[in-house]
């Protein structure tokens, strides 16, 4: 590309992350690997490890862009995309870690090496991240239409206390949630996911057991994209409060019958009304949970307490 600067943007809660990246540029730059004259060559590129302040929606290119720049971490509007005018004005190319890291390999064995790796209609490796009730949660490393079934059975030890499965998010907090009937054929690529009516996502697999109140797991996630809703766009802005005030009025068994009514209208009118992906990444989970569990969603705002326990929650 000829790049003269790079920037590595990361979380500021990283804090490990971080000084184990900055250790390493700057044995990289000791070793004539970054800064000027690389390697004798009339060729310079420094690389900036950029902590940031925290915000979730600097996950966004142009987001990310205007946090390096200084700026409140607010989405652009596009076009001009980053390529034509980004950082500083400059075209700038955005890329996530985990593609970059591919390259070496790809230069070294080819593409047509890295091609016939996985599915091949989306082929390569991903970075798969497990938490949840598994045995053996952590980053897994494999190619593109892995078993679901076998990454977390096999691969991540199995259910944890050995309960039954009872629901994955297979791509992040924002993927609708698949049951645990809906994965027994699913592999890990863009299309299987895509035909269950989810996404691949950023590969962060939260596992679910058997027992788990599905109304009380939705309100972990709204109360999260509320917080971290930006505030620009007003259906964002708007109703991902809102979608997590009704959750939170469920859960304290206030619910009411026009609640579940309303978890369905305020996500569809924020789904592809917003300058970034994070309306969209607060609506999925919302519309997936209350589609694929209702009958839980019900019985909380009916009786005032959840499913699997007799209790009130206050």
């Amino acid at each position: 590309m000829g790049a003269r600067h790079a920037f590595v943007y990361i979380r500021g809660e990283f804090d490990l992350p971080l000084r184990r990246l900055r250790g390493a540029l700057d044995e990289a730059r000791n070793a004539g690997l970054v800064g000027e004259r690389i390697f004798g060559t009339a060729f310079s590129c420094d690389i900036v490890v950029h902590r940031g302040a925290g915000a979730y929606v600097c996950g966004e290119e142009s987001s990310l862009i205007n946090s390096l720049e200084g700026r409140k971490g607010y989405p652009r509007n596009k076009p001009p995309f980053p390529a034509i005018k980004g950082l500083y004005g400059a075209p700038t190319v955005v890329n996530n870690v985990e593609t970059l890291a591919s390259v070496p390999w790809i230069v070294a064995k080819g593409g047509a090496a890295y091609a016939a790796i996985g599915n091949q209609s989306n082929p390569g490796w991903r970075l798969f991240g497990i938490s949840g009730h598994v045995n053996k949660p952590g980053v897994y490393e494999r190619p593109t239409g892995y078993s679901m079934k076998k990454i977390i059975f096999d691969d991540a030890g199995g259910m944890l206390g050995g309960k039954p499965l009872k629901a994955v998010i297979p791509g992040g907090s924002s993927t609708p949630v698949l049951t645990a009937a809906e994965i027994d054929r699913i592999t890990l690529d863009a299309p299987s996911l895509q035909q269950a009516g989810s996404m691949l996502g950023s590969g962060g697999i939260i596992v679910i057991a058997e027992g788990t109140c599905m109304v009380r797991v939705l309100h972990v996630l709204t109360r999260f994209y509320s917080h971290e809703s930006c505030g620009q766009c007003a259906p964002c802005r708007e109703g991902t409060p809102w979608m997590n005030s009704i959750v939170e009025r469920i859960v304290a068994g206030r619910g009411e019958p026009a609640d579940l009514e309303n978890l369905q209208r305020i996500p569809e009118g924020i789904l592809g009304n917003t300058l970034c992906a994070l309306g969209d990444a607060a609506a999925m989970p919302v519309l997936s949970f209350v589609k694929k569990f209702r009958p839980e969603f019900e019985y909380f705002v009916a009786h005032g307490r959840s499913l699997h326990d007799g209790r009130l929650e206050v």
